[in-house]
């Protein structure tokens, strides 16, 4: 056989090989530290707090509001990629008015002062899945009932934490990034593995303001690489989701019809998968499409944000 129909075949093989293999996930381990009483969870926030003293945006310290003691209730708040806890600011508040305590912890590589800067390419899954146990972990020492909310790739780590966390009360699942509308649901095992063997590529979120077009608390740019890490960890909730049930108590899952950036029908695949463990300890939410919500439809700062809708009807949702 000619060198060049080998070589065109063992291409192929390849390509095959990245279409059908999801990204490697099986280092991908919870290892949970819950804190044992509120002390204890005070101070693993004001060790977050000496992280992030220096080189951070004031804007996007983690953030945390308290009676003063565990309360009945505690939610904590898992924000976007490239945005930061200002992104859950308003909601938090409304939250702690009714008597929650409320915690949103900066994700990794987030939240500097150098809005420019690529530190979120390095974020991985293996990070995502530590932060997400941080999370919780503090979380169990602000609370009794444990509420875990999270936006997009943020809902992401709320999914994987709804699968791998027993002392997890609700996991409420907004808008995850379980695959774009941009990328055929059957090239998305490709993609996302092709992405991860090229160098990492910095794209602006809108190319046409490029840094003046985004929030102050927000980075003006995403990686590629940054992004395809929370579809590692969304392959392995998944993964999990077909052997073995949730261990949370109850789900949330809320999508928006009019989502312009991610999957909704792959996240309904999920909310089956969810469903055949037990249907009763799963629940699903739609904003309608006429209501022409954001993706991101929690920061307020946004041009065209809906929080007079959105904001009552998660408070009635999750309470």
């Amino acid at each position: 056989m000619p060198w060049f129909l080998l070589l065109l075949f063992a291409l192929l093989l390849i390509l095959a090989y990245l279409a059908f293999a999801p990204p490697r996930v099986s280092g991908l381990l919870s290892r949970p530290q819950p804190a044992a009483s509120y002390d204890q969870a005070l101070e693993r926030v004001v060790a977050l707090h000496a992280q992030e003293a220096t080189g951070h945006n004031p804007l996007c310290h983690t953030q945390l509001l308290t009676h003063g003691q565990k309360t009945e209730r505690v939610i904590a708040f898992i924000h976007g990629y490239t945005n930061c806890p200002m992104q859950f600011a308003p909601l938090a508040e409304a939250f702690y008015q009714r008597g929650y305590n409320t915690l949103t912890v900066l994700m990794p590589h987030h939240g500097l002062t150098d809005r420019l800067t690529d530190e979120h390419r390095r974020l991985t899954a293996e990070e995502l899945v530590a932060y997400a146990d941080q999370m919780v972990d503090i979380a169990r020492g602000l609370g009794e009932h444990v509420t875990l909310l999270g936006l997009s790739g943020g809902a992401v780590v709320a999914a994987w934490a709804a699968q791998t966390r027993a002392d997890l009360d609700l996991a409420v699942v907004m808008a995850p990034n379980f695959g774009f509308k941009s990328v055929p649901r059957r090239a998305t095992r490709l993609a996302a593995n092709l992405v991860l063997l090229l160098p990492d590529v910095a794209l602006w979120w809108n190319p046409l303001e490029r840094e003046n077009g985004r929030l102050a608390h927000v980075y003006p740019r995403f990686t590629l690489h940054g992004l395809t890490q929370q579809w590692r960890l969304g392959f392995a909730a998944r993964r999990l989701a077909e052997h073995q049930p949730p261990k949370a108590h109850s789900i949330l899952v809320i999508t928006n019809a009019n989502d312009p950036a991610v999957d909704n029908a792959a996240i309904a695949r999920v909310v089956v998968r969810w469903r055949a463990w037990g249907p009763d300890r799963v629940r699903t939410y739609e904003f309608p499409a006429e209501l022409k919500l954001l993706h991101d439809m929690i920061d307020p700062g946004h041009a065209g944000q809906r929080v007079d809708v959105v904001y009552p009807k998660l408070l009635e949702l999750i309470e």
